[in-house]
This record gives C-alpha cells, structure tokens and sequence, in this order.
C-alpha cells in the first residue's frame, strides 16, 4: 500500500460511520443501481453532457457583451475549474464506495453539518430553466403548467439508461440551436458586423457569474458515476462533457457577440428576427432543454429530500410522490412569483459556484488529508478557494445591485 493511502485508512475510518448514515439512501438507490448496472459509456456521456450544457448556451453572447472579448479568457478558466473540481469528486468516491450521493460527500469530509451544507447548497440551487417563473400572463401560465406536465413522467425514471435518451434530446436541441442561430447570421440578413469591445471591467463580475452558472452540473455527477458499469473511464466521460460543452459554449459567446455587438440581450433568442424561419425554429428548440434536462438535474435534489424520510417510506412510491411534489412545487413558484427568476440568478452567482467549485474542494482537502503536507495540490486548491471566494462576493453583488436597478 502507498504512503498516500496508508495515511487515508485512519481519516477513513475516522469516518466509520458514513456506512451506517448513509445506509438509508442506499436502500431506496438498491433498485435503481440494479437497474443502471449496465450503464455504459456512451450513454454516461450523454447524460453528462446533457448536465452541463442546456439554456446556458443563450446566456454566454451576453456574458461575452459583459466582460468583452478578453473575458473568453474567464469562460475557459471557468470550465478547467470546474473540470478539476469534478475530479476531486471522482477521487473521494473513489476512496470509499459507500459514497453515493454529493452529500454523502459532504458527510464524509465534515459529518452531519457537511451534509447539511451540501443538501442546502443542491436543494436551492436554481435551473436556469425556471426563468419562465417571468411569465405572468394568463396564457403564459398555462404554458408554464403545461410543460410541467410533459416534464413529469420524466421525472419518474430511475433508470439511468432510459434517462440518457431523455437526455438525448437535450444534446441534440443544443446543437440544433447553434446551427439554426448560425443560419440566421449567415443567410437570413443579420451577419457578423459587430467588433465588440476588448474589456469592460465594470462587468467583469457579471460575466464571471454567468459563466459559472453554465458549469453547475456537479451534484449530478455521483449519480451519473455510481451508474456506471465500469467506473475507471468516469475522468474520460467529465473531459469529453467538459470539452464538448466549454466547445459549444465559446462558439454560441463569439456569434452571438459578433451579431449583435453590445446589444445583445440576456437570452440571445431574444435578439432574433422573428420573420425568419430559422429564428422560429431556434425559439421553439429552447422549449425542449427544459424538458430535457429537468429530471437529470432534479436527481440529487429528489435524493437528498428522500434521505430525510424515515426508512420505512424508501420506496419506489414514496421515490414517485417526492418526484411529483418537487415538479409542483417549482411550478407553484413559478406561477406565483413574478421576480422569481431574477431572484434565483442572483441565488445562482453565490450558489453555482459554491456547488461546482467551493465545496469540492474543501471536501476533497479534508477526506484525502492533502491539507497536512502543504505541497503543490495543496497550493493549487487553496489558489481555487480564494478565486471561488472572490467570485462569489463580486458576482453575489453585481447580481444584487443588477436586480435593485431593475425595481
């Protein structure tokens, strides 16, 4: 045994009791894992990518806007973060196999409060699809309602084969979405006239926050990685995601600026002619990343809210009516609170980097004991914990004031 994991047996083991805490969840996951056994690959990417792309994809021309072209250079310091990151993860599943589940993460590093942090951190954490909350008018409404009855069943599923389909979809809808937006600027009039601006330091804050917000996919990642058939290539499927996403993400930032310079609006859909067929078709495309990629993201937030309940009710029934009272419950919220989206973005640039940068890190730190032997892992990470502490203060306040300036 290596002087590494011979110095983790103690820590671990200090740790006995993460079996016992977390045997719960394990029960109400039997089911599931048995069923996602023979997850492979492949569809592990798909739903991977699936995470961390989505309407995200419309935000970044005007995150680019934000911060100017210098600021790609923040979109690609984003995405190795939080690739890192993500890696941190793996390893401390990889350190014990009772692991399940982000908080189980959490518990392992610092107990009960640990767990505690992370369900709150994952349970909060907005999708950026719950942006239609905006959405006042009576027939809005109904549309709100309406998608959330399509997202239902899909919400069911514990079967991670059948939900990387699902998935599918959404990858596809992406792509789709870049081709049809790149059409309209090549073919359909609006073209590439626009040079932009090199830097805009006053919001420097606000493209880091959405940028950020694209890479908010790391609950999600032990779920995918405990549905693996053969979890050696787990780092192999976050590269190809990552590399893929971060990819479609820059090309979607650098057209869309090119398009529309400064003017650019916050969905850049918005911007769109609406006399083009392809704009129509880029518009109507949107409506499937929701569909597609809530269930994948309500997966840890359903688990942690099952972990809750006491064992006797960890069944699937029980798996089906908290799935069904989150759906309700967002789409109550949504109906109810006009400001909601603008609430939850600024939720967002204090928990989307919590989730995907802070947390991990400072979990990993303390499950590994790299904390003791302050080498050059140990360097890096705490360089990433200061950079993630700033973002989170600048981005929290840029949000903020963004908001109180919209009132």
């Amino acid at each position: 045994m290596s002087e590494k994991h011979s110095n983790n047996v103690p820590l671990l083991a200090e740790h006995g009791e993460l079996a016992h805490a977390i045997q719960d969840h394990k029960t109400i996951a039997s089911h599931s894992s048995a069923q996602d056994s023979t997850v492979s690959f492949f569809y592990t990417y798909l739903n991977g990518i699936n995470a961390i792309a989505g309407v995200g994809i419309l935000s970044v021309p005007y995150a680019l806007a934000s911060g100017g072209w210098l600021s790609l250079v923040l979109l690609f310091g984003m995405a190795t973060a939080a690739f890192y990151t993500s890696t941190l993860m793996k390893r401390c599943m990889d350190m014990n196999s009772n692991i399940r589940t982000y908080p189980d993460i959490g518990e392992l590093a610092f107990g009960k409060i640990g767990r505690l942090i992370v369900s709150l951190s994952i349970n909060l954490f907005p999708n950026a699809e719950v942006q239609v909350a905006g959405l006042a008018i009576e027939g809005k409404k109904f549309f709100v309602i309406l998608v959330s009855i399509i997202i239902l069943p899909t919400v069911w599923l514990d079967n991670m084969r059948l939900l990387s389909y699902v998935s599918a979809s959404g990858v596809f809808a992406s792509a789709f979405i870049i081709l049809a937006i790149t059409w309209t600027a090549t073919f359909d009039g609006v073209g590439f006239h626009h040079k932009g601006t090199l830097v805009n330091w006053n919001r420097l804050p606000t493209a880091v926050s959405l940028y950020a917000f694209c890479y908010c996919a790391h609950p999600i990642f032990p779920t995918l990685y405990n549905s693996m058939t053969n979890k050696h290539p787990f780092s192999n499927v976050l590269l190809g995601c990552f590399l893929l996403t971060t990819a479609g993400y820059a090309y979607m930032a650098i057209i869309g600026y090119l398009m529309f310079g400064d003017e650019v609006k916050s969905q850049v859909t918005l911007n769109l002619p609406l006399n083009k067929v392809s704009s129509k078709l880029a518009i109507y495309t949107t409506l499937v990343n929701p569909i597609s990629k809530f269930a994948l993201v309500a997966t840890p937030i359903t688990n942690a809210l099952k972990d809750l309940l006491p064992r006797r009710y960890k069944n699937r029934v029980t798996s089906i009516f908290v799935s069904t009272v989150l759906v309700m419950s967002t789409t109550i919220v949504a109906l109810a609170f006009p400001f909601f989206g603008s609430l939850m973005s600024l939720v967002g640039a204090f928990l989307s980097v919590t989730a995907s940068i802070l947390l991990p890190c400072l979990c990993y730190l303390k499950i590994s004991g790299t904390y003791r032997n302050f080498g050059y892992e140990t360097t890096s990470i705490v360089i990433i914990i200061m950079a993630a502490i700033a973002m989170e203060i600048s981005g929290t306040y840029t949000s903020f004031m963004e908001i109180v300036h919209q009132l």
